[in-house]
């Protein structure tokens, strides 16, 4: 132990140089530094003399103010206050609803229906005759081709065509949340062929949570309503409300809910019709081949607006 403290004060010993010699430098740079010190004092100073006819006028416009504040009532004072920060928030909140308001229209419908056929009519003009199911979804960004020459803002469309195979519908869900607008086209020629499978695919849309939630508007567009052997409009609704009415009915038979489905649709007690649904579903002809589609494009334009 005797041993340790010997060595201890060895140590000190030793070191006691390095200290002193520390303690001079930081003198030195203590002196060194005395001059920016002053310096920075006297520019401080000089900055607060400069600063000081600004304060006065400052002062003297502020007065008036505090004065007339001061005269009103404290109630008053409050409630032009709240009124302030309520209109501001209100100026805001429709801001931000303008900014995030969805440009997003949704094509689908059971395959070979014509669903590509009227996207590149949407987009060109041009049917691009020859094409083949779709196994992706043909998407893009633009203004709609019967309003290129259009003078003024107009605001570019995202439409996506969704695949009609039954293999490929789950991806139709990737793209529902954000959608403006929902075009589910069926073939009129060939409608009362799969009038059923139409029926069931058109339930599970009106049913999705995303869809009635945020009340997506449906347009059933009838297409290839040029052709002589097309069904109207008119028989096209009346027959799938019968067969969404079938399916109520079976599926409330298999559970009180609906197993595969988020919403039930309709009125308990009452025949199914379209007009019951919480989202608007309207119903037009078309014929993608021959660019009759006015009443799509009226439809994409009340819901993607510039």
């Amino acid at each position: 132990m005797e041993q340790w403290k010997e060595q201890l004060e060895q140590l000190k010993i030793q070191l006691e140089p390095w200290k002193n010699q520390a303690n001079d430098q930081l003198e030195q740079l203590k002196i060194q530094l005395e001059p920016w010190k002053n310096q920075a004092n006297d520019q401080l100073e000089q900055l607060k003399i400069q600063l000081e006819p600004w304060k006065n006028q400052v002062e003297q416009q502020l007065q008036p103010a505090i004065e007339y504040l001061n005269q009103i009532p404290p109630v008053q004072l409050y409630a032009a206050i709240a009124v302030l920060i309520i209109s501001t928030l209100f100026l805001f909140s429709i801001r931000l609803f303008k900014r995030t308001k969805s440009n997003t229209i949704v094509l689908t419908g059971l395959s070979g229906s014509g669903k590509t056929v009227l996207y590149y009519v949407l987009r060109d003009g041009s049917s691009h005759q020859g094409t083949v199911t779709s196994m992706e979804p043909n998407e893009g960004t633009f203004a709609l081709n019967s309003e290129s020459n259009k003078k003024g803002k107009i605001k570019p469309v995202h439409l996506v065509d969704v695949p009609g195979h039954s293999r490929l519908r789950p991806k139709l869900d990737d793209f529902l949340p954000q959608a403006a607008g929902i075009v589910f086209v069926v073939d009129a020629v060939e409608f009362l062929p799969n009038c059923s499978s139409v029926s069931e695919y058109l339930y599970d849309i009106l049913t999705k949570a995303s869809v009635v939630k945020k009340k997506i508007p449906v347009l059933i567009c009838c297409n290839k309503s040029d052709k002589v052997t097309a069904h109207t409009k008119e028989f096209i609704r009346k027959q799938l409300e019968k067969e969404i009415e079938k399916l109520r009915a079976s599926r409330s038979a298999i559970s009180a809910a609906d197993i595969s489905n988020d919403f039930t649709l309709g009125v308990p007690g009452e025949v199914f019709a379209f007009s019951q649904c919480r989202n608007v579903v309207t119903i037009v002809e078309a014929s993608g081949l021959k660019g009759e589609i006015a009443q799509v494009e009226q439809f994409i334009r009340e819901h993607v607006k510039p």
